[in-house]
């Protein structure tokens, strides 16, 4: 168990006993000695369903005294011929001949409760448009007369998945949302080139507005239809799995759109029919719904939508955003989390934790190598550790901290004041028995009024000192530390690594989605992939850089293995470590190179395989690529003394080198 691993849980051991006692007692209750996946089926009751010769809807709303179904095929009227019937429990249901509706048609619910009523867009709806001149949404029957026909299997387990983050409407380059087709004709080949083996999709889920990066969620079972048809999106899927690319979901479980014309707050006139009643079931910050995670009918709704995204789209795994939201009755606002005790005091909603484990247990069981990712500022222990080990089972964990630190260091100190111990610290500090997913920057450090670190490291110079021809100090550092924060971050992370779309190439600017603050404009909503294309422009050299250094990983298969350091010289602005095969050598110092730097080290003989410095990546060419280096006996008074051997490099500054023992 998790708290055998660490002493410092022990005090805790009878709240991680009952905590797990808790979940296994609800998925008893769910699956009984079965699996939990044969429990979990409730999109194939709800919502709209061909059978034989006819149509069958199918809603969950105790609180109506009528439900209506309203179309173009009733003027959009409330007529008797569509009036749902009660079978009993809360569920209503209509069946209409098979000639009365059609693909492509539109239609809602209308629903009456005591004192009042309305139109509202059935909760399992999996296919919702909306009118381009109304703004308004609608669900619509789908039923294409040629079903997707899949012809790759899933890739398989990610046991250190190199993800990267994308969004599709802000994937090309024309200021208009783009779609999954141009994704899969443009990106995703890009994608494949550079060596990243996953792909993290945001937005996926249906959102009233656009501008709110999918996080503000209304239809749960619902694609996007303004990405493309579900169809489109199969292929999209299909395609990354034949190039060997898993795919998996942003999903947002952790709140729902306030709205009631297109999500469930006030679905049937109650207030806490998915969510909790009165305050607890509004999040302060988001102005959104927060679901009431005890609830069966909730947890039913939300873990059939996990097995509808895995089997409907054959998705490898997900992402699940705002866990910390989800984990704490406060939501984690305004909290420092600096002990054990906020894991497993009063303030956590243990509900949520109940969900996220059964939500595991369930994925993994409709998928065995399916990843799961938790998004958590808080560092709850055990949360990405196994359940049978007493955690909630996530595969991975954000190191979210990683990313914070680079904008605290880049903000904060110029270079020289850097502070090796710790950087290495700051990169390195993760639970043994969990694994992480570092990144230097993800999108939340894009977003309008923030800057990703391109643009923190050299501001207004992008505009004019881009070309190869400038001699931009402020760029020439910019580019040196671009580099050095990427690998260092990939090098050390704690077993998984992520980019955002674009940030490989040192993409300039922010991200802003179309606004009435910004005249409802998509400059700044795409992404400019020209700009890495031309060598007269530096960008194109960011890109090889991080190409290398990805495929480096791979091939050396360095990430299974712990980072070791080998020293950390505050004095000289030096980090040095092994992991696996390789020795990863970083001189941050803004002005000195060091030659015959010595160090004590791995005996052996070592190549260097690459350097920050190489002229394809924008370098000064100081380092000579595939030069050999020997160690020689005798402890390096400098260094990590449990190695009886030294190593003398030269290293040159505002560089990183890698070695790789031959």
């Amino acid at each position: 168990m998790i708290y055998d691993i660490d002493q410092y849980l022990m005090p805790f051991k009878g709240a991680i006993d009952a905590r797990h006692e808790r979940i296994e007692a609800t998925r008893k209750f769910i699956a009984g000695k079965g699996k939990l996946k044969d429990g979990i089926n409730n999109h194939m009751f709800y919502g709209l369903h061909r059978e034989g010769e006819e149509w069958v809807f199918r809603e969950w709303a105790p609180n109506a005294n009528r439900i209506y179904l309203i179309g173009a095929f009733n003027n959009w009227k409330r007529t008797t011929a569509y009036e749902l019937k009660p079978k009993g429990g809360g569920n209503w249901e209509i069946r209409i001949p098979a000639m009365f509706l059609h693909h492509g048609d539109l239609y809602k619910l209308f629903i009456e409760w005591p004192g009042g009523g309305g139109e509202r867009i059935p909760s399992y709806v999996t296919r919702a448009v909306q009118d381009p001149e109304t703004k308004v949404f609608c669900a619509q029957v789908w039923e294409p007369e040629q079903k997707y026909k899949w012809k790759n299997k899933r890739p398989g387990k990610r046991p250190n998945p190199l993800i990267y983050e994308c969004h599709i409407g802000m994937a090309g380059e024309a200021e208009k949302v783009s779609t999954f087709e141009e994704f899969r004709q443009n990106v995703l080949p890009r994608i494949a080139k550079l060596g990243y083996d996953t792909i993290q999709i945001m937005a996926l889920q249906e959102h009233p507005y656009y501008g709110s990066f999918g996080y503000q969620v209304s239809n749960f079972y619902a694609l996007s239809s303004r990405f493309g048809t579900p169809e489109e999106f199969k292929a999209l899927v299909d395609d990354a799995h034949g190039r060997g690319i898993a795919v998996v979901m942003d999903i947002v479980h952790s709140h729902s759109v306030d709205n009631e014309a297109e999500g469930l707050s006030l679905f049937d006139g109650r207030d806490d029919l998915y969510f909790y009643s009165g305050p607890q079931g509004r999040h302060p910050a988001w102005g959104s719904r927060c679901f009431d995670y005890g609830k069966n009918e909730t947890k039913y709704y939300l873990l059939s939508n996990c097995k509808f995204w895995m089997e409907e789209y054959m998705l490898d795994g997900f992402r699940f955003d705002g866990v910390t939201s989800m984990l704490y009755w406060d939501h984690g606002l305004g909290k420092d989390y600096n002990g054990y005790a906020s894991y497993f005091d009063s303030g956590v909603d243990e509900n949520a934790v109940t969900y996220l484990a059964l939500a595991n247990i369930l994925i993994h069981e409709i998928y065995p190598d399916a990843l799961t990712i938790a998004e958590d500022v808080s560092g709850m222990a055990g949360l990405a550790a196994p359940y049978k080990e007493g955690g909630v089972g996530f595969d991975f964990r954000m190191a979210m901290g990683v990313a914070d630190h680079w904008i605290k260091w880049i903000k904060e100190k110029s270079d020289d004041a850097w502070d090796m111990g710790e950087i290495w610290y700051e990169l390195t500090n993760k639970r043994a028995d969990e694994k992480t997913v570092s990144y230097a920057e993800c999108h939340d450090q894009a977003l309008v009024g923030d800057k990703t670190l391109i643009f923190r490291l050299m501001d207004k110079e992008m505009y004019f000192s881009m070309n190869t021809e400038s001699k931009s100090l402020i760029v020439d550092r910019g580019i040196a530390l671009h580099k050095m924060i990427r690998l260092v971050t990939l090098a050390t992370c704690g077993g998984g690594y992520l980019n955002f779309m674009g940030n490989e190439f040192g993409h300039p600017e922010w991200i802003d989605f179309p606004r009435e603050g910004n005249g409802w404009s998509y400059k700044y909503a795409r992404r400019q992939w020209s700009l890495s294309e031309p060598d007269y422009l530096r960008y194109g050299f960011l890109r090889n850089f991080d190409e290398a250094m990805v495929h480096l990983v791979k091939e050396e298969n360095v990430l299974p293995e712990a980072p070791v350091l080998l020293t950390a010289d505050q004095q000289k602005k030096i980090l040095i470590f092994s992991r696996k095969n390789c020795i990863f050598a970083f001189n941050f110092n803004p002005t000195e190179s060091f030659a015959d730097y010595g160090f004590s080290a791995p005996a052996g003989e070592f190549a260097c395989v690459l350097s920050s410095d190489e002229d394809r990546f924008n370098g000064f060419g100081r380092v000579k690529p595939g030069e050999h280096h020997f160690s020689i006996e005798g402890r390096c008074p400098n260094g990590n003394q449990s190695f009886d051997h030294t190593l003398k490099l030269y290293l040159p500054s505002r560089c990183a080198i890698v070695l790789k023992k031959m």
